[in-house]
């Protein structure tokens, strides 16, 4: 009974992740967001005990690589954490200790992170704003976060400057744009933290260069409805690159075939139509991102399969194929530096994955695509709402993106 109980709250643990880059747009780290339900409610429970099982439970439950790829993970922590031994239950190789804004630097305080600095820690300050009892503080980290969304352009100087003469590196986060990072750039900032990567730098007047316009017309010709296996077999013969990396696929242990297929008709077969346009799209997608940072096409692969999942569970409400290219689909914008709208009005998929991006859209992939977007965000009350909608148990939302963030894991990293 106790065992069964365990799990059940084990699998009630939430998490989202933001991901944290240099400044040559590759992925430095994740902040990782914990709750232990979707509903903003407090149910009694101490919350310093409730993190320290969250964070321990994450570690157990989901596995650290497979929320951060082997990157690091930052992770908050309250006053009274600091204070026990759970940062230093860690392995400091994969765990950046970030210090909330509302710490207060006591002796004690100080102490515990004096230890976890001589330890090998590294300590981020998240949030910073100067106030001259943080000194101490600013003086044992590695890391500072300014948030560009609180601050001006005017008081983001005037912090950067009193932290200059210190031996730390500058953290800009919230960075939502392609402009915000070149001034974070050119202020010098080591990291940035946002969502930026996933806006498009241009949007009217590109002209796609050769090498993604022919892979944009392999996208458009998976995405019929009515392709033919003979159609796919005429594309993939022209392409022997193509027709490598789906034999590659079809014999990954992604299936574990116990005999090598070899074949390109076999692999057909097996697959299914519906299997082998998904695949046909994601390795066009892949190769359209080949300028853009990682990340961008991780998310979209964790966004088609996320979607998939969900759409499970909504028997007879949508499909599940319409799911996965909504996910899919939902950073081409910034792949290709062009309006979602116009690109999609040239690929032949339904009208309905089209109208789930418009924000005032009401049906059932909209209302998905919106629960995709907050609960990868960290913003669980706004998934909450959005998985009521849909009649999505947190269970089923939960088990969902973690079986996405695996498989999206297992298809960046070459198998398919």
């Amino acid at each position: 009974m106790n065992c069964r109980k365990t799990q059940e709250q084990q699998e009630q643990i939430h998490i989202a992740r933001q991901p944290i880059f240099d400044m040559q747009r590759q992925v430095y780290g994740y902040e990782l967001l914990f709750r232990r339900t979707l509903q903003n409610t407090y149910d009694g429970t101490d919350p310093d005990q409730a993190t320290l099982d969250v964070v321990t439970n994450s570690f157990l439950l989901f596995g650290i690589d497979s929320l951060t790829r082997g990157k690091l993970a930052f992770i908050n922590f309250t006053a009274n954490n600091l204070l026990t031994k759970l940062p230093a239950m860690l392995p400091r190789e994969q765990v950046a200790v970030e210090i909330l804004e509302d710490v207060k630097p006591d002796e004690e305080v100080l102490r515990r992170c004096r230890e976890l600095k001589s330890a090998g820690y590294m300590l981020v300050l998240d949030d910073f704003v100067y106030k001259k009892e943080r000194l101490p503080l600013v003086e044992l980290a590695d890391i500072v976060k300014i948030d560009f969304r609180a601050t001006s352009a005017a008081e983001r100087q005037q912090w950067q400057d009193f932290l200059t003469p210190y031996d730390l590196r500058l953290l800009a986060e919230k960075v939502e744009t392609e402009e915000e990072f070149q001034e974070a750039r050119a202020a010098g900032y080591t990291y940035v933290q946002g969502y930026y990567f996933s806006k498009p730098a241009l949007v009217s007047g590109n002209a796609l260069p050769a090498c993604k316009a022919n892979h944009f017309k392999l996208l458009q010709e998976f995405s019929r409805s009515d392709l033919e296996f003979g159609q796919i077999e005429a594309v993939l013969r022209k392409d022997v690159s193509l027709s490598y990396n789906l034999l590659k696929f079809i014999n990954s242990a992604l299936f574990g075939f116990r005999q090598p297929i070899r074949s390109l008709r076999q692999a057909m077969v097996l697959l299914g139509h519906k299997e082998l346009s998904k695949w046909g799209a994601l390795v066009a997608l892949k190769d359209m991102g080949v300028d853009k940072p990682g990340e961008l096409i991780l998310s979209s692969l964790v966004r088609a399969r996320f979607g998939e999942q969900l759409a499970m569970h909504c028997v007879g409400k949508v499909c599940t194929a319409d799911a996965f290219l909504l996910g899919l689909f939902s950073h081409l914008d910034a792949l290709l530096d062009r309006p979602l709208a116009d690109i999609l009005s040239e690929i032949p998929v339904k009208e309905e994955i089209k109208r789930a991006f418009n924000e005032e859209a009401e049906g059932v992939l909209s209302l998905l695509y919106n629960l995709m977007q907050k609960y990868e965000q960290g913003q669980w009350q706004s998934a909450a709402a959005y998985a009521k909608k849909i009649e999505l148990s947190e269970g089923q939302v939960l088990l969902g993106y973690r079986e996405a963030l695996n498989w999206a894991q297992d298809v960046f990293t070459g198998n398919c």
